[in-house]
């Protein structure tokens, strides 16, 4: 029941943030610890948005064009993938594993 309640809001806070960040739509393109900035960022930013409101020095994030880059598909990111669906896969087994014994 907690790990429900937990995903539920997680799941609704990272809907929040990519409602407003587009670039958290996108599949990842970038290494594991770069995502991590970009979360965190977004994140920062949100929080920073919600306090003090719209800024009229950033324009909105609709009107943005993105740069062009030369990193993209293919670029080593698929062993990131990779190994954070097996340990994403090794947790859930676990989780599955000690169903009946979790103490409350």
């Amino acid at each position: 029941m907690r790990h429900s309640s937990l995903r539920v809001i997680v799941e609704r806070a990272f809907g929040a943030l990519k409602n407003r960040f587009r670039i958290l739509n996108n599949k990842p393109y970038h290494p594991f610890k770069t995502q991590v900035k970009l979360v965190l960022a977004c994140c920062i930013l949100h929080n920073w948005i919600i306090g003090h409101g719209q800024d009229e020095v950033f324009p909105d994030e609709a009107t943005w064009e993105p740069n062009s880059s030369s990193t993209g598909p293919g670029h080593g990111n698929e062993t990131d993938n990779v190994a954070w669906i097996n340990r994403r896969d090794e947790i859930a087994n676990q989780m599955w594993n000690n169903r009946g014994t979790s103490h409350v």
